[in-house]
């Protein structure tokens, strides 16, 4: 509640307090100085009373918006994806849109098929949809397409079939000359994608796979192709140029320029775009899983069979907020430029898909990246591609930018537990499994670092329903002994990054040896 306050011997009022309660008790307390012969002002049944809760209860959603608004103001107290959007374009950041995850395909077809495919770009697989997940698509996006002789490939004489590796997909879907509207021939045009989800890297950037958007105007025969851009300030008044922004809800928008910065589409030409949607780390699905043939009839007709060897890799959800406000002040300091180690990581962060990445010095005029994709794995080629052609026009002249995979460390981890008589075994068991998986999940690991028994003793104790923890292995999947690291530590090297093992009785989180379920 508030009190009035007396300043100069006149009664103020604390304007700090403006939820519902305060105000009406600050209007209640100035009714005996103003209105003395209204006594009956907290009576339920006194319309007055009645006004003065309306009043209250107004000024509650007023302060509430002002507050929302004065937060909204500045990036550091920014809640709203739109608001954080509309900061970082004032310093040239835009949020990156998901990436899609990608994997090689190997393909077999009877030893007998001498014939020749090709595959065009959109040519499709899939993953097998489950009960708890949808099935994944997957598509070869090169703009070449892809010609595959099988009369020049052997049969293997163990199964009497042929192989063909090699073959690049990503996830998400191909929107192929998507009709955005016709041109009126005014400045500054806005044509939004009809899907949401758009997969756009960063303007400029050479990417493997080819153009993320094309847009295209056409009118009485002649084609105009467009180029985007970051930003149509530095765009020529002849130049087919075109920026796309990204709201709150991934719904792209094409923006033409006005005939100063960039050219104005001619009136009544038909403004087409060829993009691609999907992305997310739903797409890093594991090896062996890829085996449905989607949209590719000529390998079909030839009874072939596909399937993916390693798991897909580099697929992220968008750029949430929070990494946002932390990586665009990096990436503004680096003025684009990439000079030091640090300005190194901080762009490369800011290329969807990458996870982790360490940059260091590896020769005289070598910047070697090692790079962690979002989610764990392997960089793929096409992220490898991507990364290099990024830092294309960021590295000094001479400096040669490479891409390796980081060292993935297993911690091999074996608990015995008891379990207290009145909890369910299996559900304790559990839950001490999920413990130490969140201590080494991707998120919660990084370069270099020390992993500590106590750790594992402390977060498995903590889990209701045990009663005794005894660690008897913590320990590198490649040392065998001892058992126990004797100094409760595990320093991993500057390009190693701690993981789950992938063994079955380890790939929850640990191991664990139940030794008393009585609780006795």
């Amino acid at each position: 509640m508030v009190d009035i306050v007396q300043v100069n011997g006149q009664p103020v009022i604390d304007y700090a307090a403006r939820d519902y309660e305060s105000l009406l008790q600050a209007m209640r307390d100035q009714i005996p100085r103003k209105l003395g012969q209204w006594t009956d002002f907290t009576n339920e049944a006194d319309f007055g009373n009645v006004l003065l809760q309306l009043f209250a209860h107004i000024g509650d959603i007023l302060s509430y918006y002002q507050d929302r608004v004065a937060n909204e103001s500045f990036l550091g107290t920014a809640q709203t994806r739109r608001s954080v959007i509309e900061h970082l374009r004032l310093i040239g950041y835009e949020l990156g849109t998901a990436a899609a995850a990608a994997a090689d395909l190997t393909v077999t077809v009877p030893g007998s098929v001498t014939s020749t495919v090709t595959l065009a770009k959109g040519t499709a697989f899939a993953t097998k949809s489950r009960p708890d997940r949808p099935a994944a698509r997957f598509e070869y996006t090169r703009d070449s397409p892809l010609v595959i002789d099988f009369g020049a490939i052997a049969a293997d004489p163990s199964t009497g079939r042929k192989v063909f590796t090699g073959l690049s997909v990503q996830e998400g879907r191909l929107v192929d000359r998507e009709v955005l509207g016709t041109s009126d021939g005014t400045p500054n045009q806005r044509f939004a994608l009809t899907h949401p989800g758009a997969l756009l890297g960063r303007p400029g950037v050479a990417q493997p796979t080819g153009q993320d958007i094309s847009v295209r105007t056409e009118l009485a025969g002649t084609i105009d192709v467009w180029t985007r851009r970051d930003t149509l300030a530095f765009s020529q008044a002849g130049q087919h140029d075109y920026v796309v922004e990204v709201d709150e809800n991934d719904q792209a928008v094409v923006i033409f320029g006005d005939g100063g910065f960039g050219v104005v589409p001619r009136n009544g030409a038909l403004v087409t775009a060829t993009y691609r949607t999907g992305g997310g780390q739903a797409g890093n699905v594991a090896a062996g899983t890829i085996t449905t043939i989607a949209d590719a009839p000529a390998l079909a007709l030839l009874g072939a069979t596909v399937t993916n060897p390693a798991p897909a890799t580099g697929g992220a959800e968008r750029e949430t907020v929070t990494h946002a406000v932390a990586q665009a002040p990096s990436v503004f300091r680096s003025l684009r430029r990439a000079v030091t180690g640090a300005d190194y990581e901080a762009l490369a962060l800011s290329y969807k898909g990458v996870g982790k990445v360490r940059a260091a010095a590896t020769g005289w005029n070598t910047i070697t990246l090692y790079v962690a994709p979002e989610g764990g794995g392997k960089v793929s080629d096409v992220l490898e591609a991507g990364l290099i052609g990024y830092f294309e026009d960021k590295r000094m002249l001479s400096q040669i930018v490479e891409v390796s995979d980081v060292d993935y460390v297993p911690i091999f981890v074996t608990a015995e537990i008891a379990v207290q008589s009145f909890f369910v075994p299996a559900d304790v068991i559990a839950a001490v499994r999920q413990a130490a998986a969140d201590l080494l999940a991707f998120d919660n690991v990084g370069f270099s670092q020390t992993v500590y028994l106590s750790r594992f003793y402390e977060d498995s104790q903590n889990v209701p329903g045990v009663r005794f923890v005894n660690i008897t292995e913590f320990r590198r999947g490649d040392v065998s002994a001892p058992a126990v690291e004797p100094h409760g530590t595990i320093v991993l090297g500057p390009n190693e990054v701690p993981i789950v093992p992938t063994e079955a009785a380890y790939a929850l989180g640990l191991n664990v040896v139940l030794v008393d379920q009585g609780g006795r």
